[in-house]
């Protein structure tokens, strides 16, 4: 146990704030009678709202600040959404913790239709996603996708003032924040495959921080860690980041995990998929030949389009 607060570091918009929160009512039930504090992190995603993440840096820009929080020891843990966690982290840094994860599809908000098919033609789909535009155009190559910044609730707030028609949302993020009535509909992943590690929430710290990582023990969930170190390890293979349209969804049955992957251009004109299965001890295995797989069967058009 500390003899003072476990300092928590977490970005200040109020879906950071939700889930820090639900992670620090964790890791207290785990270890009675630990204070804790918050610690703001202003980052560089949290200050640039007008551009795409993919022309100012990637989603590294999510984690950037706080890791230097780490390094230079204004924090002990910082609380990610591991979707936004960059493929290979800082030296001396590493997820410590990453808990249950929560239910990891993507909700769809509309004031129009209930789905992508019930879109008009020509509509605006708001994202900041390259993920998520190209598999809309993937189905719907007739829709307009525009992009859409901000938190959810100004992401919310730009789609009923009629900056689009339609956005997508992480349905985890809508719950975590009590908003998921507002989804019209919750998407299939056979009709839009999650990013890589979503609706999961990882702890980082210092790596030879062995004191915090005994008190992050307790709240680790071993079948997310296993699941999510697949779909890391076919991003790492393709070399992924917010400039590269991955998606990837690891499922664990019994001892078995399989994992479902998809690499597309941005305009969604073409798509390459792959699907493997093997034990649940091998997970990272079976990520990196998937991975290597989709990077195969694109080709020079994948080093062309995606690099």
């Amino acid at each position: 146990m500390l003899n003072r607060p476990l300092r928590i570091g977490t970005r200040g918009s109020p879906m950071a704030l939700a889930q820090t929160g639900m992670v620090r009512d964790k890791i207290v039930a785990a270890n009675p009678g630990l204070e804790t504090e918050l610690v703001v992190v202003t980052t560089v995603a949290d200050k640039i709202l007008d551009r795409p993440l993919s022309e100012i840096g990637g989603k590294g820009l999510f984690t950037k600040e706080l890791e230097q929080a780490l390094f230079s020891d204004e924090v002990d843990v910082a609380v990610h959404s591991m979707k936004d966690v960059e493929t290979w982290l800082p030296d001396g840094l590493a997820i410590a913790c990453i808990l249950e994860r929560d239910d990891p599809r993507d909700a769809f908000l509309s004031p129009h239709a209930d789905g992508l098919a019930g879109l008009p033609e020509g509509a605006r789909v708001g994202t900041s996603s390259l993920r998520r535009g190209a598999q809309v155009l993937m189905h719907r190559p007739d829709l307009k996708v525009v992009p859409l910044r901000g938190n959810a609730n100004t992401r919310m707030r730009k789609l009923e003032s009629g900056e689009c028609d339609a956005t997508l949302l992480a349905l985890a993020g809508l719950q975590r924040l009590g908003l998921q009535d507002m989804a019209r509909s919750i998407l299939s992943v056979d009709e839009m495959l999650p990013a890589v590690a979503q609706g999961a929430l990882g702890i980082e710290c210092r790596a030879d921080d062995a004191a915090i990582r005994d008190l992050l023990a307790p709240i680790a969930c071993a079948r997310t860690t296993t699941a999510i170190a697949a779909e890391r390890a076919l991003l790492a293979e393709l070399d992924g980041s917010c400039r590269t349209p991955i998606a990837a969804l690891a499922q664990i049955d019994g001892d078995q995990l399989k994992l479902d992957g998809l690499l597309f251009l941005p305009d969604g004109s073409r798509h390459w998929a792959v699907s493997r299965q093997g034990p649940a001890a091998e997970a990272e295995r079976i990520g990196r030949e998937a991975g290597a797989v989709l990077k195969e069967a694109a080709g020079e058009t994948y080093t062309r389009h995606l690099q």
